[in-house]
C-alpha cells in the first residue's frame, strides 16, 4: 500500500534511517565556522568603540591645550586630559600622545591659530574580543582646536 507521497513504509523507514547522525555531522561541521563569525563581528564592534575612545581622547587633548595660556601648559593640559579619558572609558593600551603646540609662538595675535592632538594606541584584540584571538589593532586620531584669535600667547 502505497501513501499520498508515493512511497511504502519500508521506503519511509530506510529514509528516516539513512539520515540519522546527519544533525549532529552539521553541528560539528558548522559550530567553528559561527563562532569564527561570531568572534569576528564581536572584534569589529569592540575596535570601534575603542576607536571611539580614542576620537574622545584627541578630541579632548586638542580642547584642553587650546584654552591653556602657555605652551608648556598647554602639553601638560593635553596630555593628562587624553590619559584620563582614556583611562576612564577602559582602554587598555600604552598610548602615544602628542600636543602639537608650536602655534602658540609661530602666530602671531590677531591671526588664526590651533593646537593639534595626535594619539594613538596598540590594543591587544586578546582583550577585545575573544580570548585567544592573535593580534594588535593600531589605533589612532587626530583633532585640532583653535586658539582664541585675540588671546595673548606665550610660548613658555
Amino acid at each position: 500500500m502505497t501513501g499520498l507521497t508515493g512511497r511504502t513504509g519500508e521506503g519511509r523507514m530506510r529514509a528516516s534511517r539513512a539520515d540519522r547522525g546527519n544533525a549532529a555531522l552539521e553541528l560539528v561541521i558548522l559550530a567553528p565556522i559561527l563562532l569564527a563569525l561570531l568572534s569576528l563581528v564581536i572584534a569589529a564592534g569592540r575596535t570601534t568603540v575603542a576607536q571611539g575612545s580614542v576620537d574622545a581622547a584627541a578630541r579632548d587633548a586638542a580642547r584642553q591645550a587650546s584654552i591653556a595660556l602657555t605652551a608648556s601648559a598647554a602639553q601638560t593640559a593635553g596630555l593628562l586630559s587624553a590619559r584620563v579619558a582614556l583611562r576612564q572609558d577602559g582602554l587598555d593600551c600604552s598610548p602615544t600622545i602628542v600636543i602639537d603646540t608650536s602655534q602658540f609662538t609661530s602666530v602671531p595675535v590677531g591671526q588664526p591659530a590651533a593646537v593639534t592632538a595626535v594619539v594613538s594606541c596598540a590594543v591587544p584584540l586578546a582583550n577585545l574580543a575573544l580570548p585567544g584571538l592573535p593580534g594588535m589593532a593600531r589605533l589612532s586620531a587626530t583633532c585640532t582646536s583653535p586658539l582664541d584669535t585675540y588671546r595673548s600667547r606665550r610660548g613658555e
